[in-house]
């Protein structure tokens, strides 16, 4: 079949569409070729919850977890052999991708596990295994923007190893991550090594909605207008951090004349969780060249029915965001207070997930045993 021509617009602007899932059966059945055939996709992201679903959902995983509990394994140690021949096998999928876009797409993510997220030394120790496991240039390594998580960016950019940067609600955490990822290459650069490192931060979207909308609500009047804008203006004005940063002479005069690349903007959460919003807000506002979008199946298969591509993505758009964060702040709406609960959340959520995936692989494994 012909690439559905919604979604390859969005390729043909510059847009990279990356999957927010992954699972063996979609890597068997083939629906991982397709995707990339049919949607355009050139990219797929993983965490514990879509292992948790995988594997919950699927029996194509209970012969090797025979094996595996044959071999007197712990299930923490089964879930790391599972996900990581998962992620090595996706990355082969998305081999020729990865090399016909110029090594820049064609990327699988692999999660550190989040109940380090506020370890460093343990995260960076735990990143080089994986790294090393799964053995594939396309791997991006993801680790949570939690303070704890800066020096692991820097240190794995510095080795070399690609990073995706999870849990990214806030502007200002997210100019912090950039300046990690500047000097991880400044110092590759000095160290005499070479520029070829790549790296994403993961801007989530929806979820910012979901934490103002009540605060809208609760303030009343000329407040609730602001109702359903606010996520999409806290990513403008990240991209507006990323043009600050990635346009200086600091970038382009130094480490982009060497042949660095932008730490690009994913946008991530873009699944809307409002049923009375469009299904793509969190999608068509957000187009631009230089942009990813990692979509849930139901998200991409609704753009490829009825999406918009344009270049939504301009400095008018820009100036509207920062227009409406202001209104919010005359609200005695504390982006940042709300972004850092968000935060916290996220990783709390991801750590709640590892251990229900923990617990579903036990319960699994104790099915096998019958």
């Amino acid at each position: 079949m012909t690439p559905n021509s919604r979604l390859a617009a969005l390729d043909d602007l510059g847009q990279s569409i990356w999957l927010d899932s992954i699972s063996r059966e979609m890597l068997e059945s083939g629906e991982l070729d397709r995707h990339v055939r049919e949607h355009s996709v050139v990219g797929v992201t993983s965490n514990p919850s879509i292992f948790q679903q995988a594997l919950a959902s699927s029996d194509a995983y209970d012969e090797d977890i025979r094996h595996l509990v044959g071999e007197g394994l712990d299930d923490r140690t089964i879930f790391e052999r599972l996900a990581v021949a998962d992620i090595r096998d996706a990355c082969d999928a998305l081999r020729q991708v990865w090399l016909s876009s110029g090594r820049l797409d064609g990327m699988v993510s692999m999660e550190v596990e989040p109940d380090l997220a506020h370890d460093t030394d343990a995260s960076i120790r735990r990143a080089h295994e994986l790294w090393n496991a799964i053995d594939r240039p396309n791997l991006m390594i993801k680790v949570p923007a939690t303070e704890a998580g800066l020096p692991v960016v820097e240190e794995l950019v510095f080795a070399g190893i690609n990073v995706n940067v999870t849990l990214l609600f806030s502007v200002r955490m997210y100019r912090q991550v950039m300046e990690r990822y500047l000097r991880g290459l400044e110092r590759r650069r000095e160290a005499g090594l070479g520029p070829e490192v790549h790296s994403v931060a993961s801007f989530f979207v929806s979820r910012v909605d979901s934490a103002v909308d009540p605060l809208l609500d609760a303030a009343g009047g000329s407040a609730r207008e602001l109702r359903g804008q606010v996520a999409v203006a806290n990513a403008l004005a990240a991209w507006d951090a990323y043009l600050a940063v990635f346009t200086s002479d600091r970038f382009v005069q130094g480490l982009g004349s060497w042949g660095a690349l932008p730490q690009r903007p994913l946008w991530a959460s873009t699944s809307t969780k409002d049923p009375a919003y469009s299904d793509l807000l969190y999608v068509e506002p957000l187009v631009a060249a230089g942009t990813v979008n990692t979509m849930p199946l139901a998200t991409l298969e609704a753009f490829a029915d009825h999406g918009t591509a344009e270049l939504t993505i301009t400095p008018q758009a820009v100036a509207r965001a920062h227009a409406r964060l202001g209104e919010l702040r005359e609200f005695g709406i504390d982006i940042d207070r709300v972004t850092e609960e968000l935060l916290a959340a996220g990783v709390e959520a991801f750590v709640d997930s590892y251990a229900d995936l923990l617990a579903g692989l036990g319960a699994k494994r104790s099915q096998l045993a019958h």
